[in-house]
């Protein structure tokens, strides 16, 4: 198995080398969406970081076992002890029940995750669905003396843990700056501290969504989910947890605080945190109304961008940022990527269609394999993979143009690789492009134009030949002449 694959750890805060608990298998846990609207891009920029993941450790040859989670169960916005849940509220708006709002966007998220060309998880359970297993839990804290019920509802007392174990290593924090900057609202909560956080919450009566347990009819808290459904399957320890930036605390600093509560030791061995995605320099809210949703960039129906964007060339863009980078989406920067990934088709494209010869290649191919994967092993920098892409495709246009040559043996291994990096590890394709009905029609009639100007040219009617590659130049499609035929590129 390969050993130089390094991570960043955001528990440590620095690169580590990777090794999994289990030889040659890999654990990972990343949190995923609430169900209770359409899925927003900053979510989608998440999970394609981790699909990107998930592919190169599968590439590497490790068995891994990806859960990803659907959290279906209404919790108080924010953890709050008062309010409405985001889901019940949805079903009032919409005049539904709650888990219609559940189901509905349950296939919106797959739908929209599935022409990003990203992976399914091995498993994807929900909360709903480990109401059991989050009950027991719960019993496991309190038997420890590390949680308390009161009135109903069970909380996890983190000043206690904390003089035990020391609570917020994840985040940076300690236990006084978080009491320094609580905010204590008297007789407002139920909580002996307002440092603690809901195990368990009473459902008051018009909360539809509720299930018995030994303290009352309620719901269970945001975080304990997430530990419940890891450690179920995933065991006690496993090797990476992946989420959002923006879940370090308190989600996962409450998961760790969970775990350790009952076995003492560290529940994850290697943190990931994937970046925000920002637009047009400003973070994404609906609020704001700087906010669009990936069918609206694919459709072309929205106010901010002039054009439609393909899947890809959204997913394309996102790669071309290192996963831990924020990153800003603009109309200027996807039509530049829009460009590059064009380049790549068409370089395979050309790949395809190349024939060896028998001279030495000109290409250092053992280096640029190397090159490539030190890149993706440095804590999976697909932008420096793609850069290295780049580089291939200069080369094979240059063999294309007869200008470099390349060997029958080097010629395979390169289209081997090219294609391993490009659909395997990155998750790209050519789907969108290639197989409608729009292209087929225009490359049929791009081929009808070359096989009229190919007889003008035998014919030595010039004016004609002449003609045909002026107009389709004005449209930016290259004729490239050769003596085994013409072919055209798309620029």
């Amino acid at each position: 198995m390969n050993s130089s694959l390094s991570v960043y750890n955001s528990l440590k805060g620095e690169k580590e080398v990777f090794k999994s608990l289990v030889s040659d298998h890999v654990g990972m846990y990343v949190c995923g969406p609430t169900v209770y609207s359409k899925v927003h891009l900053g979510n989608c920029r998440t999970f394609i970081s981790f699909d990107l993941i998930y592919r190169y450790l599968n590439h590497l040859g490790y068995k891994v076992r990806y859960v990803r989670n659907i959290t279906d169960a209404g919790h108080l916005e924010n953890d709050a002890d008062e309010g409405e849940d985001r889901i019940a509220k949805k079903a009032r708006l919409e005049s539904i029940e709650p888990m219609e709002v559940v189901q509905r966007y349950t296939v919106d998220f797959r739908n929209i995750m599935a022409k990003f060309n990203a992976l399914p998880p091995s498993i994807e359970p929900t909360a709903t669905g480990h109401i059991v297993e989050q009950i027991e839990l719960i019993k496991e804290i309190i038997a420890k003396g590390y949680a308390y019920e009161i009135n109903g509802s069970v909380y996890f007392d983190v000043l206690k843990f904390n003089k035990d174990i020391p609570y917020g290593k994840l985040s940076g924090r300690n236990i006084e700056e978080l009491i320094h900057n609580t905010r204590t609202l008297e007789g407002q909560s139920d909580k002996k501290n307002p440092q603690d956080f809901a195990l368990w919450k009473k459902a008051e009566p018009v909360h539809i969504m509720r299930w018995p347990s030994p303290w009352s009819d309620g719901f269970p808290g945001w975080h304990l989910e997430c530990t419940a459904m890891s450690r179920k399957y995933l065991g006690d320890q496993f090797d990476i947890h992946g989420g959002g930036m923006d879940l370090k605390f308190p989600h996962h600093e409450c998961e760790i605080a969970q775990a350790e509560s009952i076995n003492k030791i560290p529940p994850v061995k290697y943190w990931l945190h994937a970046n925000m995605l920002t637009l047009n320099g400003k973070k994404m809210a609906k609020s704001s109304g700087n906010n669009i949703l990936p069918e609206e960039m694919f459709s072309g129906s929205n106010t901010v961008f002039k054009k439609a964007f393909s899947p890809m060339v959204v997913r394309f863009f996102m790669l071309q940022a290192h996963y831990r980078s924020i990153v800003d989406i603009s109309e200027t920067a996807l039509e530049a990527s829009e460009k590059g990934f064009n380049r790549l088709l068409e370089a395979l494209k050309t790949l395809k269609n190349l024939t060896p010869s028998n001279s030495t290649t000109e290409f250092d191919f053992k280096s640029w394999v190397a090159r490539c994967y030190e890149a993706m092993n440095d804590d999976f920098n697909s932008p420096l993979l793609i850069a290295h892409l780049f580089d291939a495709v200069k080369f094979i246009n240059a063999v294309a143009n007869q200008k470099q040559a390349i060997d029958a043996n080097d010629l395979h291994d390169l289209k081997n690789h090219f294609d391993a990096f490009f659909y395997d590890v990155l998750g790209l394709n050519s789907s969108d492009r290639e197989t409608t009905k729009d292209d087929s029609q225009l490359e049929g009639t791009l081929e009808l134009l070359l096989q009229i100007r190919n007889k003008a040219r035998a014919s030595k009617d010039f004016e004609t030949s002449d003609l045909i590659r002026n107009t389709l130049s004005n449209l930016n499609i290259q004729i490239n002449d050769a003596p085994e035929g013409s072919s055209f590129k798309i620029n």
